[in-house]
């Protein structure tokens, strides 16, 4: 048990649920994606850990990029107005992107990339997000590919974060109020 663990309300996914469905998903992906040589780009930091393992797990010749963007801060909810702060590096026109997300919410920021990556040129844009809330989606967008839907809770672990801790949980949990509401 980490010191972690006691900030955590419940476990909704274990390391082991997650695995398996990650291994589902490489699988789907392979037969969408087997000979058209996909982009994989990653939104930092929160998909890092999924998209390393989602790679492996789509055994496809492919590229992997990776695109920071901000419209959180250190807030619990998205302030709507999305910012890139790291872009890719490579020219995508005629290619087919799929962006790795950790949660797809409010659908603000997969809304906002997926029309400036096909403003860019990219043939395609498939979404794959490890969670996704449509409680709070505010934009009309859904992915193409679903680890999980979860509840309106605030979950971390496995990658998501809250003050940029608690990423490298191994599970997916449902973090204490307490912690985040400063009491």
């Amino acid at each position: 048990m980490s010191m972690m663990d006691q900030d955590i309300l419940k476990v909704l996914y274990t390391q082991e649920e997650i695995a398996a469905r990650v291994k589902e998903l490489g699988a789907q992906m392979y037969e969408d994606f087997k000979g058209k040589d996909p982009l994989f780009v990653s939104v930092l930091r929160g998909a890092f850990i999924f998209m390393a393992d989602i790679v492996r797990a789509c055994q496809v010749k492919s590229d992997v990029e990776f695109i920071a963007v901000s419209s959180y801060g250190n807030a619990t909810t998205s302030s709507g107005a999305v910012q890139i702060t790291h872009d890719i590096q490579q020219d995508i026109s005629g290619r087919n992107l799929v962006v790795i997300e950790d949660i797809l919410d409010s659908g603000n920021t997969l809304s906002f990339l997926k029309q400036y990556f096909l403003t860019k040129g990219a043939a395609s844009v498939a979404i794959c997000t490890l969670l996704d809330k449509p409680s709070r989606r505010t934009k009309v967008i859904t992915a193409d590919y679903i680890g999980f839907t979860v509840p309106d809770e605030f979950v971390v672990g496995y990658g998501l974060d809250y003050c940029q801790k608690y990423r490298n949980l191994p599970y997916i949990g449902v973090l204490k109020p307490e912690v985040y509401s400063g009491e």
